[in-house]
């Protein structure tokens, strides 16, 4: 096995405990065991476990990159460093192994996969990259002649659409993170190479499901980058990291860092899971989405902003010193209002650019997105359900009138997204025109705001002690029970005199 470098292990022991995972035992080893190895077996089973199993999006984070704790993670490594983790670990190993058997890919060609939107064939030859994608269906015959005859890598495409353990991982990790998660699988013969030397503009997680994979990570010439962008070998320099991942294994990586894979020779095929996030999810894109919302509320109040530019600026050919500092004036005073006036923020499309677009809830019966139980009444005790799809916020009313621009409360979720077309982006460009359509959910007056933030934060309120007018109450929890986003969860138990 080639030699590791480790820039990322620099205390003293860390490298060493990185590596660490406990191996599977039998009943046996277990019973012979010390009692630190038999509590170290029973937490090893248990992180396996909470993969497999419907924990909270940040159990099962956490199970994916143990033995490191999320702190740690974060502190150390993300946005920083790229982390690697060898696992010697059998149970790991065949769960990983179960995601995207190799065996499955068959099966999923006879759906009606396409070349260039499912999935694509490629080779690394002399530095660049080698489409060999051919018309039309895919036709698994000829795909697994491509395979191995041309040794080409198979890309496919989101499979989360396809495959429920991964629509399940997905969705609790974009609930973790927040933001949109995708997915690729790249499949590659022995001998080969799928991609020439690259970095890409997300932080990226990947999985070894099968097989190994040799690495090579190099120095980034643009860190956290935003876009992707091929790197010469002549430019890139010694690999910073250099090893392989075997079955069970996890690497990440942030985004921009220079990398390139291949398949060791006489080693067998590699299947690996590539998970990707945090696409335009920097300050910068934040202050790009919050900014004109703010700046348009701001005129409203501060008359200087609304006052006219110098004649002729918006044809002279460059910005002169005095517009310069005039702008410079304008954009320390808006900064002030937000630091001393704690000036509430309105996002114009990132919030709801990811509510429209996430995997919706993992429920295999569509039946549990109904409402359930009876309708609330004024007695009952009530809560909130899927409130990790659910995104409360406050907008201007898109109604067009003569009047002074109306606020509303919106209630969005993604309940009812489309699993087929998650981060297939063009899949469903005709809709794409009237965004109202892509998101389900309800709006209300702007005093129902209180009540609806007292519904987010609890686990249950009884319905007389919500903070709106008693003739609304009714009105705002029958329309989020029929929407599927409520439960009555008991009756007021009041206590009783003699």
């Amino acid at each position: 096995m080639p030699k590791i470098s480790r820039r990322a292990a620099r205390r003293s022991g860390q490298e060493e405990r990185l590596q660490r995972v406990s191996s599977a035992s039998s009943p046996a080893a277990l019973r012979s065991g010390s009692p630190q190895k038999i509590e170290q077996e029973e937490e090893r089973l248990q992180r396996v476990s909470a993969l497999s199993s419907s924990a909270s999006p940040q159990e099962f984070f956490q199970s994916l990159i143990c033995p490191l704790d999320l702190q740690e993670f974060f502190q150390q490594f993300w946005e920083r460093q790229p982390l690697v983790l060898h696992r010697s670990d059998a149970a790991l190993a065949g769960y990983y192994g179960s995601l995207f058997p190799l065996s499955g890919l068959r099966q999923l060609c006879s759906r009606g996969l396409q070349y260039g939107t499912d999935i694509n064939t490629c080779r690394c030859v002399r530095g660049q990259k080698r489409l060999l994608n051919r018309a039309g269906a895919v036709d698994f015959r000829l795909l697994e002649r491509d395979f191995l005859e041309k040794k080409a890598t198979v890309q496919f495409h989101q499979p989360q659409r396809f495959q429920d353990e991964l629509w399940r991982i997905q969705e609790r990790l974009e609930c973790f993170f927040g933001c949109l998660v995708g997915s690729n699988v790249y499949i590659t013969p022995a001998g080969a190479q799928g991609l020439p030397p690259h970095y890409d503009d997300v932080e990226v997680l990947i999985l070894q499901l099968e097989g190994q994979k040799h690495w090579r990570l190099y120095e980034p010439t643009v860190p956290l980058a935003r876009e992707y962008s091929l790197e010469p070998e002549s430019r890139i320099g010694a690999p910073t990291h250099d090893f392989i991942l075997q079955a069970g294994d996890l690497l990440y990586f942030p985004r921009g860092t220079i990398h390139q894979a291949d398949t060791p020779a006489g080693a067998g095929h590699s299947t690996h899971l590539t998970l990707s996030t945090y696409q335009n999810m920097s300050w910068g894109d934040l202050l790009l989405d919050l900014m004109p919302g703010y700046v348009f509320d701001r005129m409203k109040t501060d008359c200087e902003l609304r006052s006219g530019l110098p004649r002729g600026l918006l044809m002279s050919p460059s910005t002169s010193p005095v517009v310069s500092h005039q702008l410079s004036v304008f954009l320390r005073r808006l900064a002030d209002v937000v630091d001393q006036q704690g000036q509430s923020l309105r996002s114009s499309s990132m919030r709801r650019d990811f509510i429209s677009h996430r995997l919706p809830p993992f429920l295999q019966d569509p039946q549990l997105l109904q409402p359930v139980g009876g309708a609330p009444a004024l007695q009952d005790t009530v809560s909130l359900r899927f409130k990790e799809h659910l995104l409360l916020t406050v907008e201007p009313s898109p109604d067009h009138t003569d009047e002074a621009t109306e606020l509303l409360v919106y209630v969005l979720h993604s309940l009812r997204n489309r699993r087929d077309t998650h981060m297939m982006m063009g899949a469903s460009d005709e809709d794409e025109d009237d965004e109202e359509s892509q998101v389900s959910g309800l709006r209300f007056p702007l005093s129902h705001l209180e009540a609806l933030q007292q519904l987010l934060v609890s686990d249950g309120v009884p319905v007389e002690d919500l903070q709106l007018q008693q003739e609304d109450k009714l009105n705002l929890l029958l329309a989020l029970w029929s929407e599927g986003l409520l439960r009555v969860t008991g009756d007021i138990k009041r206590p009783t005199f003699c």
